[in-house]
C-alpha cells in the first residue's frame, strides 16, 4: 500500500472508531447521569477534572515530541522510545500520587477526596498510552488505537450500566473507570509489542534531549490548562455540585465535538511541517488554507443548530433533570468555532517549529482567563464559566492564526466561512419552524438533525461551498514529503 493511502487509511480507521467510541460514550454519559443525578455527577465531575489538572501537567509535552524524536535512526529508536516511555511513567505516577494528598487542602466533602484516591489509578493509563500512540502513528497502525479506545468504552459502559443494576453509586462508577482505562493500556501495549519491544530504562543524556525540545510546551500546557479545566474547578469550590453537575453535562458534549478537530489536526500535522521543511510554502498555503475551510464548514453549522436543539439534546442525552444545561450548552457551543479555528492554526505554529513564541500568548491567556473565572464565577455561575471559556479559546485561536501569519505569511480566505454561514442560516430557519413535538421525541429529534444536515449539506454544494476533492487533495500529498518529515 503506498504512503498516502497507508495515510488515507489511518485517517478513515481513527474517524471511524471516533464515531463508534462516540456513541459508546454518549451512551455510557447517559447511564452515568441517570445513575448519578446532579449533585452526584457534580462530584464526579469535580474528581474526573481535579485529577486531569495533574494528568495534563504530568504530560510534560512529551505526547507531542514521541512521534517525532522516535522518527530518527533506526537504531536510536528502541532507546528513545524506552527513554520516553520510562520518563512517561515517572511523571504520571509522580503527579497522581500528589493528587490526593493536594486534594486534603480543598474543601470538599469525604465522597470526592476518596474518589480522588480511588481514581487517580485510572489516569497512569491514559498516559503510558500517549506514548505507545506515538509508536502506532509513526508506524501508521492506528487501527490498535481505534480498537483500544472501542474497547476500553464498552468497559465502562458495561461498568456504568452494572452500577446502576447493583445500586454502586458514585465508587462503583470509578472503579468502572479505572478498569476500562486498564484494559485500553493492556491492548496498546499487546500492540505495541509487535512494532517494539518496551522496558524501563533511565539514559539521562536523552532525558536531558526530551526536556531540550519539551520544556516550551511543557509551559504552555501548564497555561492551557488554567482555561482548559480551570472553570469547572473554580465552580466547584464556590458553587454547588448541581450546578458542576449541569455545566459538567454540557461540557461533555464540547469534549465530543472538541476530539473532531483534533483529530483532523494530527493528520494534516506531518504534512504541515514536511511542506515548511522541504521548502513548499504554495502546498502549506494550501493545505492549511483547505483544514481552515473544512473546520468553518463544521463548527458553523453546530453552533447556529445548537441554539435550537440543545435542550432535547441534553433532555437525549442525560435525562430530564439535565434540561437546564441545554441553556449552557448554547452558550458553550460559540466556543466550538473557536477551538475547530485554533486547532488548525496551533498545529500550524507546531509545525513551523515556533511553540517558544506562544508562551507569552498562552501565559496571558491562562493568567487573564483564572482572573476572570476567579471573578464571574461566583456572581454568575456556570455562565460566568462558560463566557469565560467563550473569551480564552477566542483568545488563543487569534494568537495561532497570528504566529502563524508572522512566520508563515499564511493569511485565510473567509470565503468558504462566509458560504458556510449562510448555509446555516438557512438550516437555522428550518429549526426554527419545527414544531416542538418533533424535537420531543428521540425519532422526531434524531430526523430533524438528519433534515438539518441535508439542508446545510445541499445549501453548500450549491453555494460552491463544500468540494470533497478538497479532502482528497490532503490526502493525496506527495509521499516524500512524508518521509522525509524529521530527517
Amino acid at each position: 500500500m503506498s504512503l498516502p493511502k497507508k495515510i488515507a487509511y489511518n485517517a478513515l480507521i481513527q474517524i471511524a472508531s471516533r464515531i463508534v467510541s462516540t456513541i459508546l460514550g454518549l451512551f455510557t454519559l447517559a447511564l452515568i447521569t441517570r445513575c448519578l443525578g446532579q449533585s452526584g455527577f457534580g462530584n464526579y465531575t469535580t474528581i474526573i477534572t481535579f485529577l486531569s489538572f495533574f494528568a495534563i501537567i504530568s504530560d510534560l509535552g512529551l505526547t507531542l515530541v514521541t512521534v517525532q524524536m522516535i522518527s530518527g535512526a533506526k537504531e536510536e529508536e528502541a532507546k528513545i522510545l524506552n527513554n520516553l516511555f520510562s520518563l512517561r511513567l515517572v511523571s504520571i505516577v509522580f503527579f497522581m500520587g500528589l493528587a490526593p494528598l493536594v486534594s486534603l487542602f480543598f474543601p470538599y466533602g469525604p465522597e470526592i477526596k476518596q474518589g480522588i484516591l480511588i481514581t487517580a489509578i485510572a489516569f497512569i493509563f491514559p498516559a503510558l498510552n500517549q506514548i505507545l500512540v506515538g509508536l502506532f502513528q509513526k508506524n501508521l497502525k492506528m487501527e490498535a488505537v481505534s480498537l483500544a479506545e472501542i474497547v476500553g468504552r464498552l468497559i465502562l459502559s458495561v461498568g456504568a450500566w452494572l452500577a446502576i443494576v447493583q445500586h454502586l453509586g458514585l465508587q462503583g462508577i470509578l472503579w468502572a473507570t479505572v478498569i476500562s482505562t486498564f484494559a485500553n493500556f493492556l491492548i496498546h501495549y499487546l500492540f505495541s509489542k509487535r512494532l517494539a519491544t518496551l522496558r524501563f530504562q533511565i539514559d539521562f543524556s536523552i532525558w536531558r534531549q526530551i526536556f531540550n525540545k519539551t520544556w516550551p510546551l511543557a509551559i504552555t500546557i501548564a497555561f492551557n490548562l488554567i482555561y482548559l479545566k480551570a472553570d469547572t474547578l473554580i465552580l466547584s469550590i464556590f458553587r454547588s455540585p448541581a450546578e458542576v453537575g449541569l455545566y459538567g453535562a454540557a461540557y461533555k458534549i464540547i469534549d465530543v465535538l472538541t476530539s473532531i478537530p483534533f483529530i483532523f489536526a494530527g493528520i494534516i500535522l506531518p504534512i504541515l511541517t514536511a511542506d515548511w521543511l522541504n521548502g513548499q510554502k504554495d502546498h502549506f498555503y494550501k493545505i492549511t488554507q483547505k483544514s481552515f475551510d473544512i473546520m468553518m464548514a463544521a463548527a458553523i453549522p453546530l453552533v447556529i443548530g445548537a441554539q435550537f436543539v440543545a435542550k432535547p439534546i441534553m433532555n437525549l442525552v442525560a435525562g430530564k433533570d439535565f434540561i437546564d444545561a441545554g441553556r449552557i450548552l448554547q452558550v458553550l457551543i460559540i466556543a466550538i468555532a473557536a477551538i475547530f479555528l485554533g486547532c488548525i492554526f496551533a498545529h500550524g505554529v507546531i509545525a513551523l517549529d515556533k511553540q517558544k513564541k506562544t508562551i507569552t500568548a498562552y501565559a496571558f491567556v491562562g493568567l487573564s482567563s483564572l482572573a476572570g473565572y476567579l471573578i464571574f464565577i461566583p456572581r454568575y455561575s456556570y455562565f460566568g464559566a462558560a463566557g469565560v471559556t467563550i473569551y480564552s479559546e477566542s483568545l488563543i485561536a487569534l494568537a495561532s492564526i497570528y504566529y502563524v501569519w508572522r512566520y508563515s505569511r499564511f493569511s485565510p480566505n473567509f470565503k468558504v466561512a462566509l458560504k458556510s454561514l449562510l448555509a446555516a442560516g438557512l438550516m437555522g430557519i428550518f429549526l426554527y419552524f419545527c414544531p416542538l413535538t418533533w424535537l420531543g421525541s428521540i425519532s422526531g429529534l434524531v430526523l430533524t438533525i438528519m433534515a438539518a444536515a441535508v439542508i446545510y449539506s445541499i445549501s453548500m454544494v450549491v453555494f460552491g461551498g463544500f468540494k470533497i476533492n478538497d479532502l482528497r487533495m490532503i490526502f493525496r500529498s506527495k509521499p516524500q514529503s512524508h518521509l522525509n518529515l524529521y530527517n
